[in-house]
């Protein structure tokens, strides 16, 4: 009997964030290992270099608010950072600088974290949560100029979390609500193209994998549960698993897409394979609620990471199924 080899220790553990963990981002323009941005719960930004494990830059631009997302965009090598202050920042890292060149007001003061999109043409396009709990709002990020405003017509209640991405016909966003519904937008024409009730509890997490068309969504309950967008734009179930425990804060597609990982709020991380969704890993390190998971898009496979942010304050880092 072939025994099931016993999931690995992280490479190494940062710490030093001095408050909970909630958003993580990689940065990989760099050679070698990449950068690790970390959003803490004190409106810190902690910007990690993972040769020396230790932070380059502290970053505080929410006046302590709980930073709840951070992003890079790619096209101008700028950085984006987004605070229960109902602010997005965005800051101007380039030469050891670490100033904010602007900031857009939200007016949101719920959980759900924008997205952003480097669509076709060099637009990037930033969605955000909005005033009004159940609204999204789509502006260009260079010119900061409205594209659309998205309004579910029947009543799914507040926003829970979104993901734009680009498909053949123009950016799509899919969003998930409190009513456990998730509905796809067509962000050109700011009009719905599909619904799908796919949990009975609130949407907590959602990601999509535009090579595959299928996304996976987490509630607070024991399942996650897979879907797929047809030819028709139609929203369809597809999978789903049921965890030890309840509540998944964030899910997160490889790129390469081999595996998803689930960070939860027991404080493990489980790692899937994508296409059935089999059960691979159990990663147990934290103490406390795992609220983010990312994974490294680095060109050498075998440099590929993921790391996980932890209420514990903690921040482990992995190298898991890299081999390929």
């Amino acid at each position: 009997m072939v025994m099931a080899r016993p999931p690995p220790d992280p490479l190494f553990t940062l710490r030093g964030s001095a408050a909970p963990v909630n958003t993580l981002h990689f940065h990989c323009s760099r050679a070698g290992r990449p950068l690790l941005y970390s959003g803490s719960a004190k409106g810190c930004v902690h910007v990690w270099n993972l040769n020396n494990r230790r932070a380059e830059h502290v970053l505080e631009g929410h006046d302590g608010a709980s930073v709840i997302w951070v992003s890079t965009v790619t096209s101008t090598d700028s950085f984006l950072s987004q605070g229960r202050d109902m602010r997005v920042c965005m800051w101007d890292l380039h030469e050891g600088r670490n100033t904010i060149t602007h900031s857009l007001r939200t007016g949101s003061v719920g959980f759900c974290q924008c997205s952003l999109l480097e669509a076709e043409a060099n637009k990037t396009l930033l969605a955000l949560p909005a005033e009004h709990t159940e609204e999204i709002k789509v502006m260009e990020l260079d010119s900061q100029t409205p594209v659309c405003s998205l309004i579910p017509d029947s009543k799914q209640g507040m926003l829970m979390c979104m993901k734009m991405f680009q498909a053949d016909s123009g950016p799509l966003l899919c969003a998930g609500y409190e009513d456990g519904s998730l509905v796809l937008w067509d962000v050109s024409h700011g009009r719905p193209l599909s619904c799908l009730k796919a949990h009975p509890e609130p949407v907590m997490c959602l990601d999509f994998d535009t090579d595959r068309q299928k996304g996976i969504s987490g509630s607070s309950d024991k399942t996650l549960t897979s879907w797929t967008i047809d030819s028709q734009q139609n929203l369809q179930m597809q999978n789903s698993v049921l965890l030890t425990n309840p509540g998944v804060s964030q899910l997160c597609v490889r790129a390469d897409g081999k595996i998803v990982a689930a960070a939860g709020w027991d404080g493990d991380v489980r790692v899937f394979g994508w296409k059935r969704l089999k059960p691979l890993a159990v990663l147990q390190h934290h103490k406390d609620l795992v609220h983010s998971v990312a994974f490294s898009n680095h060109p050498e496979p075998s440099q590929r990471l993921m790391a996980a942010g932890s209420k514990d304050q903690r921040i482990s880092v992995w190298s898991i199924y890299s081999e390929s």
